[in-house]
């Protein structure tokens, strides 16, 4: 089975270890993790990932000027992109998801169980 390539954008580097670590312990993934909004561009040409989780909320650059950037990008405009974000609690969440200027997204804190499936729900290249 070929592993899937995620890369995590997110400045909490202990949360962006943590989540590496699970979904790689799964098998189903190959994970990088990248701590600084400003490298994730450079990040993503690098390690070309199958879908790429940014957190919103970073000091040097967020999550929706990333976006951008990926999707002005002709190399990288067709990699899935989802957000993950502290700013808005699961239960505010509506049961068919949500999304954040046309982004899927999933609020922290977040179980691997509950990852798993949003990246698969919202990677077309899965």
């Amino acid at each position: 089975m070929t592993r899937k390539k995620v890369l995590i954008v997110d400045d909490e580097e202990s949360f962006a270890r943590l989540v590496k670590l699970n979904l790689e312990e799964t098998g189903e993934f190959e994970v990088k993790a990248e701590s600084k909004g400003e490298n994730a561009v450079a990040a993503a040409r690098a390690f070309r990932p199958d879908f790429i989780l940014l957190d919103i909320v970073m000091p040097d650059k967020d999550g929706g000027e990333i976006a951008q950037e990926l999707k002005s990008d002709p190399e990288l405009k067709d990699i899935p992109v989802g957000f993950l974000t502290a700013l808005v609690r699961g239960q505010e969440v509506s049961p068919q998801g949500d999304s954040i200027a046309g982004y899927p997204f999933i609020a922290k804190p977040v179980t691997v169980g509950q990852l798993i499936a949003f990246i698969k729900n919202n990677s077309i290249r899965y």
